[in-house]
Parts: structure tokens; C-alpha cells; sequence
């Protein structure tokens, strides 16, 4: 149940935002990102959205070497979209969880389990690689699944990102100072039950999120699939227009 009495109230349209993303992005899923993205210029007026960028998601899309896949990410770096890192190959390798954790996930809790370490290596060679086929700063780093081991935790301002987000707040990592609080609207498109759960949550949070000054949506490549979790997202980013603007994520951290 969501509770309005807990949300940050926002006053009038030129405080509230909506940030909206794109995950899952990489040479794998090329032709759903580009409908993704757009959907969503249509919806926002143009290329105000964020991209997370997976290096090489499941260890089978490599963003080294997809020269053509490269350049347009610098397109969409160039044309305003921020870039995220967004793990390095989503997938989740910890062979001690049991198979209940990786079901809940789809194996996809990358940075679930990970140590420090570890968790810092994939981070900072993410950002380099990211980095240098853009030109330009990463806007931070989101955990595949938006999950984190505490070590992942430790390791994010070890790595000096600006930001990191999970499903309840977006933060920063060098001082812990929370930069936004509300869950993110998001779909599934796994199972039939998984769909109509998250039509169900999409319809509720159109009215249900109002109060919230910042609103985030995520939208994933396999949105596209399915024709009702197209048309959700669609009413949820006309619900949001109409009483917020466009926001980028680096918007949070110059306010604080």
C-alpha cells in the first residue's frame, strides 16, 4: 500500500519532475532501445531521458568492438542523454544464492552479492569504457535490478559516482545525502503475472505519486513486446506531463 502521507509534496508544475530511463542498454537490444527512446522523446519533447548502459549484458553483447553501436551513444550523449553504468554484464554469476533469489530476479541481481572488491573493479572499468566512447561524464551508476550488495554500497563512493539509485531513492554516494525518495513506476514482462502486477502498480501510481516531487519511470527492452505494457507507459507518461516537467537526473544533485 502506498502511503501520501509519507511523500515529499511539491507545490506547483515547476517543482515536480519526471526522470524517465531507458535500461538495458547495449548492441543487444539496439532495435527495442530505439523505440524506447522514441517513445519517450515523443512523450517529453525530445531526448530528456536517461540511458543505463550495460557493457556486455549476459557476457554475449560487448560494447567493445560494436563500433555502430558506439556511435550512437555518443549521438544520444551529444543530443542530452545522460549516461548510466549499469553493471557490467547484468547478470547475476554468485553460484552460493539459492535458486528462489535468482528466480526473483531472472538471474539478473548483478551487483547483489558482490564483494567490494569486486563490485568496484566492474564499476570503474564500466565508467572508463562508457566514458570514453561518449566523451562525457557518466551521470552515475544504477545496479542491475537496482540491487546492491553492502559491499556494492561501500564500493560506489569509493568509485566517486555523482549518484546511485535503487527502487526507493536516488542518492549520493559520497555522503549518503538522498537526493530523492519514492519507488520507481516501472513494468514487467517475464510472465502473465508479472504484466498484469505491474499494469496494476502503473494504473495506482498515476494518481497515487501525484504528491511526489520527483517521479521516476524505467522503462526495459522488453516493454516492446508486449502491447498492453506499451500502451501503460504511454498513459503513465501523459499522466505525468500534465503537471510535471522533464527533468535530468543531474538536476538533483545541483539542487542539493
Amino acid at each position: 500500500m502506498l502511503s501520501q502521507a509519507s511523500l515529499p509534496i511539491a507545490e506547483d508544475r515547476g517543482s515536480r519532475r519526471l526522470l524517465a530511463s531507458i535500461h538495458d542498454v547495449g548492441p543487444r537490444f539496439e532495435r527495442e532501445v530505439d523505440q524506447l527512446a522514441d517513445r519517450l522523446s515523443r512523450h517529453l519533447g525530445g531526448p530528456r531521458f536517461a540511458m543505463l548502459v550495460v557493457p556486455d549484458h549476459w557476457g554475449q553483447a560487448p560494447l567493445v568492438g560494436a563500433r555502430a553501436f558506439q556511435a550512437r551513444l555518443r549521438e544520444w550523449a551529444d543530443g542530452g542523454v545522460e549516461m548510466f553504468v549499469h553493471g557490467w554484464t547484468h547478470r547475476d554469476d554468485n553460484r552460493s544464492k539459492g535458486f528462489r533469489a535468482k528466480h526473483m530476479t531472472a538471474g539478473e541481481g548483478e551487483f547483489s552479492a558482490l564483494s567490494q572488491a569486486e563490485a568496484l573493479r566492474r564499476m570503474t572499468e564500466g565508467r572508463a569504457l562508457i566514458e570514453d566512447i561518449t566523451g562525457k561524464p557518466v551521470a552515475g551508476f544504477i545496479a542491475p535490478a537496482w540491487l546492491y550488495s553492502p559491499g556494492a554500497k561501500a564500493a560506489l563512493g569509493e568509485a566517486g559516482f555523482a549518484m546511485a539509485e535503487d527502487h526507493m531513492r536516488v542518492w549520493r554516494p559520497a555522503d549518503g545525502a538522498v537526493l530523492a525518495k519514492g519507488p520507481v513506476v516501472t513494468w514487467a514482462s517475464r510472465s502473465r503475472s508479472r504484466i498484469r502486477s505491474s499494469l496494476a502498480f502503473s494504473a495506482v501510481a498515476r494518481t497515487a505519486l501525484r504528491p511526489l516531487r520527483t517521479l521516476r519511470i524505467a522503462v526495459h527492452p522488453g516493454d516492446t513486446t508486449v502491447p498492453a505494457l506499451l500502451d501503460s507507459i504511454d498513459a503513465s507518461l501523459a499522466a505525468a506531463m500534465r503537471d510535471r516537467t522533464a527533468g535530468r537526473y543531474s538536476d538533483l544533485v545541483k539542487r542539493k
